[in-house]
């Protein structure tokens, strides 16, 4: 699956088009890597998200095509979301 729509599908990013604008603009990373919105994302990866005041890494469980509100929660398991202070 392709990281945009796997962030909009786990709801980690409200939209598919403001995924592809995070990913385009190097601020996700799969595996330590920076990837662009059509790197494709499998189980076990590790997902970094740079947002603007906070950091959020996953782990990816489970790749769940169109998954309905109650299986968000078995895609990914949070490994660390940190705030910075500014």
């Amino acid at each position: 699956m392709r990281i945009d729509k796997f962030l909009k599908d786990s709801r980690l990013i409200k939209r598919r088009t403001v995924a592809k604008e995070a990913c385009d603009s190097g601020r996700v990373l799969i595996n330590d890597k920076v990837v662009k919105a059509g790197a494709e994302v499998n189980s076990g990866d590790i997902i970094e998200i740079r947002f603007a005041k906070s950091n959020l890494v996953v782990e990816v469980t489970e790749i769940i095509k169109n998954p309905k509100s109650s299986d968000v929660s078995e895609m990914y398991r949070v490994i660390s979301s940190e705030k910075s202070e500014e």
